[in-house]
């Protein structure tokens, strides 16, 4: 498959630029794979599609403020996104503008709160070590931005964004952005679920820069996300292993889910618990042996995330399905509405 088959129109008014006034207030366009059928639904709808013996999947990652506004020892406006902690309080980051911050540069947060520049990767980041009285991620919280992304174009952080850029099951932190997918879930909605039976488990998968990084190649064969770091629980690995002895289904929310979920069973045959590397790509031909259905947010065109989805749901009806959505005016990406493939 070539990355041009993965491309459609989107008018730029449809890239939602705020969250729906309620969570689970947004639209799900449910895609049934079989009949290849189309229902326009909205998110509180969840629960007739699910059955009493499913496993619902959540990844319990939790969003740092991990975008910085600084100032450079010329007065520069410098900003700073920070991407992996390589060591201690030593970071890669994307910088703007990075061509300015040569090695020993020294940028201002605050009080307290500096980086200074190290290297700059090869790949254009830009590796600082950072200066902090007090705790790090103290700090972050305080000084740092959400890590909101680019296509949603506002000037900085609106207060409600802390709240809704993050999943009411957030619990280990670690994430620069978010799973969107969970989004839309309300503690309310969950405790309905949990009402019809449906065990749900977790997971942790810190979203990364490469889950959102753009594909470089043509032939899609070639493309490789980058590896992201994931655990699994005791717990969440005997509930799985269970439920896939038992055949019952394992719905997954967010890619991100499924590409732990489909990681660890390509390499093991079953769930392992513990800390694991996600290295998967999925491209087409891939045969899913974990998750039987998909809740995801609309995805950008020509993007990884397209791919996964549209290798778990079939192609062609996938880009209908996007089509469909934009005929009919779904709101996309991370503050959009959502597709549910069963």
């Amino acid at each position: 498959m070539k990355l041009s088959e993965l491309d459609f129109d989107l008018p730029t008014d449809l890239i939602a630029q705020q969250p729906a006034a309620l969570r689970d207030g947004s639209r799900m366009l449910v895609v049934d794979r079989d009949p290849g059928t189309l229902n326009d639904r909205h998110f509180g709808d969840i629960v007739d599609y699910l059955r009493p013996d499913d496993v619902l999947v959540l990844n319990n990652t939790k969003v740092f403020p991990a975008r910085l506004q600084g100032t450079s020892e010329t007065g520069a406006k410098i900003e700073i996104f920070l991407v992996e902690r390589d060591e201690d309080n030593l970071w890669t980051t994307l910088a703007r503008p990075a061509k300015r911050l040569k090695p020993g540069k020294r940028i201002q947060f605050a009080e307290g709160f500096s980086a200074t520049v190290i290297d700059r990767a090869e790949d254009g980041k830009t590796i600082v070590r950072f200066d902090a009285d007090g705790d790090f991620f103290d700090r972050l919280e305080t000084i740092g931005q959400t890590p909101l992304p680019p296509y949603i174009k506002r000037e900085g952080e609106e207060p409600s964004d802390r709240a809704r850029y993050q999943t009411v099951f957030a619990k280990n932190r670690g994430a620069i952005a978010a799973p969107t997918a969970g989004l839309h879930f309300t503690s309310n909605i969950l405790g309905e679920i949990e009402a019809l039976g449906v065990v749900v488990a977790e997971l942790t998968l810190h979203v990364g820069y490469g889950t959102f990084e753009p594909v470089r190649v043509d032939d899609l064969t070639e493309h490789r996300v980058a590896p992201e770091r994931y655990e699994i629980s005791e717990g969440t690995a005997e509930v799985l292993n269970k439920a896939r002895q038992d055949r019952r289904r394992i719905v997954a929310v967010g890619t991100t889910s499924t590409r732990a979920l489909e990681t660890t069973v390509k390499k093991h045959g079953h769930f392992v618990a513990g800390s694991h590397l996600a290295d998967l790509t999925i491209t087409p031909g891939y045969k899913f042996e974990a998750v039987g259905a998909l809740l995801t947010n609309f995805h950008l065109p020509q993007s990884s995330l397209l791919l996964l989805t549209s290798t778990f749901g079939g192609h062609e009806l996938i880009m209908n399905a996007y089509q469909h959505a934009v005929a009919n005016r779904y709101r996309f990406y991370s503050y959009g509405d959502c597709m549910l493939i069963v």
